[in-house]
């Protein structure tokens, strides 16, 4: 199974998208899970993120969708959450700037008085074939998005977090197996997987607990915005289950990871990867 050829200008949208992806309007089912928990989930405009926020709300979380500047994408987010009968905040901006993601945390805080849930979920890759092709400009952006991020706003959200609380990362398999064309993008999943591990050692005193998802290929607006056409056509066939994965494929671990039954789970890193395992 593969997509069309195609290709996007970046960040991407999922209406450009063919097929469109699936993020379980018609299949995910809620269970109050999540009751009355409140979520901040970045990248939660389309793709992986948007997946989250639909089954978080329809878990029982209130959501606050963080995005850059994909606004039509956004507004069809907050419906879904709205429509499963729970409060929206959505905040554009640019995470690469450490102010901004101060103001996320500080506006969700303002909105709900306190936070549950840190989803960060949030990336930027480009493929490259050669090392000097990558700009000096592209290695710090990726890294100020992807990781960066990160630690700013795991730092401002942690004192609005209470125990029983949950950071949630999105990893990659490329943190295990890099492609050598997605370098900078690789090397900042591997150190966000090393970062969880230590911010769950960090925060065990507190009850707040930190894991990582490691999705495998995904077919999301980022795929056709920073791929050749011909390597969006060929994605996902590289795993054993011979497709690219969807978004809704993902979202119960996040829920699971979320949720106060994984409450003895701290440091993990979960591979969602179609059969290609991870060491």
């Amino acid at each position: 199974m593969s997509q069309p050829a195609q290709q996007q200008d970046a960040p991407g949208t999922e209406a450009a998208m063919d097929p469109a992806p699936d993020y379980g309007e018609t299949s995910y089912r809620g269970s109050g899970r999540l009751t009355d928990k409140v979520a901040v989930i970045t990248g939660a405009d389309s793709g992986i993120g948007k997946a989250v926020a639909l089954a978080f709300a329809r878990e029982g979380a209130d959501v606050v969708i963080s995005y850059l500047n994909e606004h039509d994408d956004a507004e069809r987010t907050r419906a879904m959450v709205t429509d499963a009968g729970r409060r929206a905040l959505v905040l554009a901006g640019d995470l690469s700037n450490p102010q901004e993601c101060r103001a996320l945390i500080d506006q969700a805080v303002k909105e709900f008085g306190h936070i549950d849930v840190l989803v960060h979920n949030a990336a930027f890759q480009r493929v490259h074939e050669s090392l000097t092709e990558i700009p000096d400009e592209e290695w710090d952006h990726t890294l100020a998005v992807n990781l960066s991020a990160y630690f700013h706003l795991a730092k401002a959200a942690v004192p609005h977090m209470k125990a029983g609380s949950s950071i949630i990362a999105t990893s990659s398999i490329q943190a295990d197996s890099p492609s050598p064309e997605l370098m900078p993008y690789a090397a900042t999943k591997a150190a966000i997987s090393n970062m969880t591990g230590s911010l769950a050692q960090m925060l065990a005193e507190q009850g707040i607990r930190a894991n990582t998802v490691a999705p495998g290929p995904i077919w999301t607006p980022l795929i056709p915005a920073t791929m050749p056409e011909e390597k969006v056509e060929s994605f996902g066939e590289q795993v054993p289950f011979a497709r690219a994965g969807q978004p809704s494929e993902l979202a119960p671990v996040y829920v699971m990871l979320a949720s106060d039954e994984a409450s003895y789970v701290s440091g993990a890193v979960i591979a969602v990867t179609g059969g290609k395992p991870m060491l």
